[in-house]
């Protein structure tokens, strides 16, 4: 018999068997469409206070592996899917999905139709839901949804509380990462490309920044809106010009309002595997993963200094910018999952290039001092 139910803010309910952590919880309901990858999805902080829908209808069948995990923390408030597998066949499986939903507080329902879910979600947008007992009073519940606001302080949440370094052998350069709920692959390619990294919290002033004598900034993928990060938008006004920056996903946002360009949330957002990416600078066209709710408006980027290097295939949305001046670069998608046949860390090169040519300027400058 089911035992938990999942109530939509229209109303709508789905009844199922609960798994992971036990108890109520609240939170925007969206639906991710990546066949595999749960492990990721889980750990992603960009899915702070979020309920995901897997499209997908097999879920939890190879278990988690200690390597595979994106951050540090669990952020993610629920999982929804369509069947739950509790006996993975993976030699490198280390712990149960069940087992690591359990230990972060992290509610479940599955036997629900995920395919109906994703279509409400698809038609009608994101919207609050409730996970919760079976015997819940729906209507009651439906008040409490309406009721409560979404969340603002998720980067807040997410973001480490301290500097940490992530260096690498060799290194020919140093970058400073702010950290808005980043991923620890993208750390990763820069440290395939030569770079150390030094994460820094989101609320990171400039001056402190500059002290650590970084040759460029990175600015991380994260959850929310990124108008409820104003302390960054007001970092890069303020670092423009001075350091070669590069930003992804909520990053590459942020770098738009800095410039004087505007953002939207989407109806439902972009979550998955399969996203077509069109590369104006190549002509070539990209599979890509995603996981966001907000874009750019591509109007309000006029006059700002701002150049569209990427756009999404199916709606048009912003994927990617370019300030040559500046040496700033921006990505709306996460190049560092390569989703697709193509190779997407060029975008880490780009920003190596960038790193190179201000470092050889700063050698010819100081060489005709003397």
């Amino acid at each position: 018999m089911p035992n938990k139910i999942l109530i939509l803010e229209n109303g709508k309910t789905f009844s199922g068997d609960g798994f992971g952590a036990d108890g109520t919880k609240i939170a925007e309901i969206v639906f991710n469409t990546s066949m595999v990858g749960y492990q990721e999805i889980l750990s992603d902080p960009s899915y702070c206070g979020q309920f995901v829908t897997m499209s997908y209808p097999l879920i939890g069948n190879y278990g988690l592996t200690d390597e595979d995990y994106e951050s540090k923390g669990i952020y993610m408030s629920g999982f929804i899917v369509r069947e739950y597998n509790d006996m993975p066949s993976n030699f490198r499986y280390t712990m149960t999905l069940q087992e690591m939903m359990q230990s972060n507080g992290v509610v479940g329902i599955s036997g629900v139709d995920t395919r109906e879910l994703v279509r409400i979600i698809r038609d009608e947008g994101s919207q609050r839901a409730m996970i919760t007992d079976i015997d819940a009073d729906v209507d009651e519940c439906v008040k409490i949804l309406k009721a409560t606001p979404y969340e603002t302080e998720q980067v807040k949440t997410v973001s480490t509380k301290r500097i940490w370094h992530c260096r690498t052998q060799n290194p020919k350069f140093t970058v400073v990462a702010v950290d808005c709920g980043i991923k620890y692959n993208i750390i990763r390619k820069f440290n395939e490309c030569g770079i150390n990294v030094i994460v820094v919290p989101y609320n990171t002033s400039a001056e402190e920044i500059l002290r650590l004598n970084p040759d460029g900034l990175f600015l991380s993928n994260g959850p929310g809106d990124p108008e409820n990060v104003p302390e960054v938008i007001e970092l890069v006004k303020k670092m423009k010009g001075r350091l070669p920056i590069m930003g992804i996903c909520l990053g590459h946002q942020i770098i738009g309002l800095s410039y004087g360009a505007k953002t939207y949330k989407m109806k439902f957002g972009h979550r998955g595997a399969n996203h077509p990416v069109k590369n104006l600078l190549s002509g070539k066209v990209e599979i890509t993963a995603q996981n966001h709710s907000y874009a750019i408006k591509a109007d309000s980027l006029k006059g700002t200094g701002l150049e569209v290097t990427h756009v999404n295939l199916i709606d048009g949305e912003v994927e990617g910018m370019i300030d040559e001046k500046n040496r700033v670069i921006s990505i709306q998608y996460h190049p560092e999952s390569a989703a697709g046949p193509e190779d997407s860390g060029y975008i880490f090169r780009m920003f190596l290039k960038n790193l190179e040519a201000v470092a050889g300027g700063k050698l010819n400058a100081e060489k005709n001092r003397y």
